[in-house]
């Protein structure tokens, strides 16, 4: 048994304003980045590989507020984050506050598998990086028209645009169950449209935005990310299956319907088990989502009545 599930973030475009033309490009931004990641438990490659693969498809996608199409802070930049965990030895890799690197999950991984750390930040993670061999991109690698303009909407001053749905509408996630039972879970961000203070969100921090232990399950989220920091969002997940007894499905909907809704907190999470059972739990319009396990077909969902 074996399966991979992704995230492009909650909240989506209102479906009053999803053309049927943008649906079919986050559709197929949506399948590519599911056929990585399930190509690579298919060749019999860890859940690590799996999770790493989709990421970075959907890094490359500029529709989604991650690597290409990250969102602008308030003075115009990018500033990129990204973490990933191996649930067989609970191993983790996280950077944050990047602005020259291409695939931020690519280096999540090389922190955990080549230095003594966890998590990296800003001009020393991007030393790593060229250390590790890295190439640097310049930041104009990263625009897009679409989230320029919204930038500018913001610092305008228009109250129609909430930094907090335009920005967690994109960031993207993945989890993944692999041929050897191991778990693997990875998230990677633009951070928050107009953010200030280098702020960093939940997508870098073990235990917020991405979680996973052989012993429980493998979760990555997506939504207000100072509201997941503060309820531990994907631990308490795997926690609540492992020590509460709960099913993966039980787990992600208390959390994600219960837990978050009492301080304020929007989003979604998607989860997987050593079962190959799958959740992906959002409490907005809509989530980006797609899942795929052995012997099945793609799922594919955009809002909550459509999945195909």
């Amino acid at each position: 048994m074996y399966g991979v599930a992704i995230h492009g973030g909650a909240g989506t475009l209102p479906r009053s304003e999803m053309t049927s033309a943008r649906e079919a490009q986050y559709r197929a931004g949506l399948s590519a980045a599911l056929e990585a990641g399930f190509a690579a438990l298919t060749s019999g490659g860890s859940s690590l590989d799996a999770v790493t693969r989709a990421v970075m498809a959907l890094e490359d996608d500029p529709l989604f507020n991650a690597g290409r199409g990250s969102v602008y802070t308030l003075d115009g930049h990018h500033e990129l984050d990204a973490s990933l965990m191996e649930g067989s030895t609970r191993r983790a890799g996280a950077v944050c506050g990047l602005k020259h690197i291409r695939n931020p999950i690519a280096l999540a991984r090389a922190v955990m598998e080549h230095s003594p750390y966890v998590l990296l930040a800003a001009e020393g993670a991007e030393e790593f990086a060229l250390a590790q061999g890295f190439t640097l991109v310049p930041q104009s690698y990263f625009h897009t028209e679409e989230r320029l303009k919204q930038l500018v909407r913001i610092r305008d001053g228009d109250r129609s645009v909430s930094p907090l749905t335009i920005s967690h509408v994109g960031t993207v996630g993945a989890v993944a169950l692999d041929g050897r039972g191991r778990l693997a879970a990875a998230t990677s961000t633009g951070g928050m449209t107009g953010k200030r203070y280098r702020r960093i969100g939940d997508s870098p921090l073990i235990g917020a935005g991405t979680y996973a232990d052989d012993r429980a399950c493998a979760a990555s989220a997506t939504g207000h990310g100072e509201c997941f920091i503060r309820a531990a969002v994907c631990h308490d997940v795997c926690a609540r299956v492992r020590y509460g007894g709960r099913s993966l499905e039980s787990a992600v909907r208390e959390v994600v319907h219960q837990e978050l809704p009492a301080i304020g907190g929007e989003g979604g999470v998607i989860a997987i088990d050593g079962r190959g059972a799958v959740a992906l739990e959002f409490n907005t319009e809509g989530m980006f989502r797609a899942s795929r396990i052995a012997g099945g077909e793609p799922r594919l969902g955009i809002y909550r009545d459509a999945v195909i």
